[in-house]
């Protein structure tokens, strides 16, 4: 799923670039951007696990 983003949000990403930025620093800060929109739109769907369940799916101790 992707997240829907305004010409504005997108200028606002590349205006906090440093000047000597390249495309693979905006393309990083646009994953990061969807990445987060997409964590926090699962979290308030309640979409998500608590961490001791998911240790404890995979064997790992708390």
């Amino acid at each position: 799923m992707t997240t829907k983003m305004s010409k504005d949000e997108a200028h606002k990403l590349v205006d906090q670039l440093p000047v000597d930025s390249t495309w693979g620093d905006l393309m990083r800060k646009i994953y990061i951007r969807e990445t987060i929109g997409k964590g926090l739109s699962d979290s308030h769907a309640g979409k998500i696990k608590h961490v001791s369940e998911i240790r404890k799916k995979h064997g790992l101790s708390e």
